[in-house]
């Protein structure tokens, strides 16, 4: 493991759109700083992702200074959303939490993804991830956030597993889908120099300056098998995951992290094993 390093950073303004691939991020301890802190919600105010809405892959979002983003996507103009100011909350359903959070001020914003999809939409903001929604109870410890992210601050994956994976998809039923990349399963750090499935053994890590606490592994969903390209669905990875990597009913790639300090994170930081 002395060859570990950090591969990549991912952070997505905007849950389930397209993001950003910094060189370095700030951890804080929710997640990645400007990680998933907007998010699209339906009429009924119920988190909408690639899960429903698998166009979302082809639209983009870059984080502004301050927080804002910069929204853009084909054959829609470039719009640019501040945060907006705390004048009161909406709820938001993501999955089984309610939580609140901040409308954006301007109706465009809205109207803006609203035409993208073809469906009413708003866009939404985590006004304070400090106190808004904890990490799911079942493994967490006490005053552990998250912001709009599925369930955990962040998500590590490796390149030796996602080769692996990808060896398997090959030998398999549908292996004119490989290789595939790996924003398929839009991680937020990505580690080279590790042994396939290697993390499936790590309980705590650091990653340059910061130390995080490895939570679980991830369970995927149909969001793997869309090309993050085109909005376009397969059979991939799930029909391999299913045959290779299936734990407790979920078919797993990669591990959910909690940060257990702050600090900036680099492209290139040594990533140590410590327990």
């Amino acid at each position: 493991m002395g060859n570990a390093h950090l591969h990549s950073i991912h952070v997505h303004p905007v849950k389930a759109v397209r993001g950003l691939a910094p060189r370095e991020a700030a951890v804080e301890p929710w997640g990645l700083a400007g990680d998933r802190r907007w998010v699209l919600i339906d009429d009924g105010g119920k988190v909408l992702t690639q899960r429903q809405q698998p166009r979302l892959a082809l639209a983009a979002a870059e984080l502004l200074p301050g927080g804002g983003v910069r929204l853009s996507a084909p054959g829609m103009e470039p719009l640019t959303v501040p945060v907006p100011r705390p004048f009161g909350t909406v709820p938001v359903e993501i999955f089984r939490d309610k939580v609140e959070g901040v409308p954006a001020e301007d109706e465009a914003a809205h109207a803006w993804f609203s035409s993208w999809l073809g469906i009413g939409v708003r866009l939404v903001h985590m006004d304070d991830p400090a106190t808004r929604r904890p990490v799911d109870p079942e493994y967490a410890r006490p005053g552990e956030t998250v912001s709009f992210a599925d369930g955990f601050p962040l998500l590590l994956t490796t390149t030796a597993s996602l080769d692996a994976l990808n060896t398997l998809i090959a030998r398999g039923d549908h292996a004119d889908e490989g290789p595939l990349p790996m924003n398929r399963f839009r991680p937020n750090v990505v580690v080279t120099g590790t042994t396939a499935w290697a993390e499936d053994d790590w309980s705590r890590i650091a990653v340059g300056e910061v130390s995080f606490r490895v939570a679980k592994p991830c369970g995927r969903c149909v969001v793997t098998t869309t090309e993050q390209s085109s909005g376009e669905r397969g059979r991939e990875p799930l029909h391999s995951l299913g045959r290779h990597r299936r734990l407790g009913g979920k078919l797993v790639f990669g591990q959910n992290l909690v940060p257990l300090s702050r600090g900036t994170i680099r492209v290139g930081d040594p990533v140590r094993i410590l327990g």
